[in-house]
């Protein structure tokens, strides 16, 4: 049986091992800051990033490692990290979450997944993407 149909996606590492283990996480962050850099629409999410994204890229690896259970090697790095803390004092907009989504979304669609995962992690991208717009807008403005 393939990984999904024994135990479902989100069970132990069946959502690391479906998303091609660390490589696969990996191809997949270099994917989505391809889109982020690239697509005019992203402009306006991308300037609230470093011109350099390198730490980016490894600290949203490392992350989504053990988001899919695999191994937590963000905190191993990064130590502990509460998302949207993290985030609640970038000023992030709906827009900006809908544009992060977009980015992830293509980054998902180009990787060797298959259509059941690739509709699982679209959901459950939302997840998160909703919780740090939810802290950002407890934020006091800028």
């Amino acid at each position: 049986m393939k990984i999904g149909e024994s135990l479902p996606f989100g069970f132990e590492d069946t959502s690391y091992q479906a998303a091609g283990g660390y490589q696969g996480v990996i191809n997949l962050v270099e994917c989505f800051y391809q889109y982020l850099d690239t697509l005019p629409e992203a402009k306006p999410l991308r300037e609230l990033y470093p011109k350099d994204l390198t730490r980016s890229k490894d600290k949203l690896a490392r992350f989504l490692s053990g988001w899919l259970g695999g191994p937590r090697v963000y905190q191993e790095k990064y130590g502990e990290i509460n998302i949207p803390r993290a985030h609640q004092s970038m000023g992030l907009t709906e827009q900006h979450k809908m544009l992060w989504l977009a980015c992830m979304n293509r980054a998902i669609a180009d990787q060797p997944y298959s259509t059941k995962f690739a509709t699982y992690l679209n959901a459950q991208f939302k997840i998160p993407a909703d919780r740090i717009l939810a802290a950002g807008s407890t934020a006091p403005t800028r």
